[in-house]
C-alpha cells in the first residue's frame, strides 16, 4: 500500500511543477487558479509521501524520496514534452529511461531490506 501511496505522492509532484509552468504563462484569475492548484498538488503530494514513510511496510525515507522525486521528475519531462513543446530527443528519453530503470531498481532492493 505504501508504494501505491509514494506513486500517486509522485504524479502530484508532477501536477505541482507543471500547475508552476502554466502559472508562468499565465496572468490574472487565470493565473491564481494554476497558484491554487499548485498549493493543493504540494499539499496532497508531501501529505502522501509523508504516509508512506511510516506505518507498518514504511519505505526507507532515502528511497521513498528518490522514488518519489524520480516519479515527479518523469512526469514533468513528459508534461513539458506535451503540454510546453519542450524538445522530444534521444537524450533526453535515454536518460528518463536510466531513471525509470533506477526507479525500479531501488523497489527491488527496497522490498528485500
Amino acid at each position: 500500500m505504501n508504494w501505491i501511496l509514494l506513486i500517486i505522492g509522485g504524479l502530484f509532484e508532477t501536477g505541482f511543477a507543471i500547475s508552476l509552468g502554466k502559472a508562468q504563462q499565465s496572468s490574472g484569475k487565470e493565473l491564481w487558479m494554476w497558484l491554487i492548484t499548485f498549493a493543493i498538488c504540494v499539499s496532497i503530494s508531501m501529505y502522501l509521501l509523508f504516509k508512506a514513510m511510516g506505518g507498518e511496510q514504511a519505505i526507507p525515507v532515502g528511497t521513498a524520496y528518490a522514488v518519489w522525486g524520480a516519479i515527479g521528475a518523469i512526469g514533468t519531462v513528459i508534461g513539458g514534452i506535451l503540454l510546453f513543446k519542450e524538445p522530444l530527443t534521444f537524450w533526453r528519453m535515454f536518460f528518463l529511461m536510466t531513471l525509470i530503470i533506477s526507479i525500479v531498481g531501488l523497489q527491488i532492493v527496497s522490498s528485500k531490506a
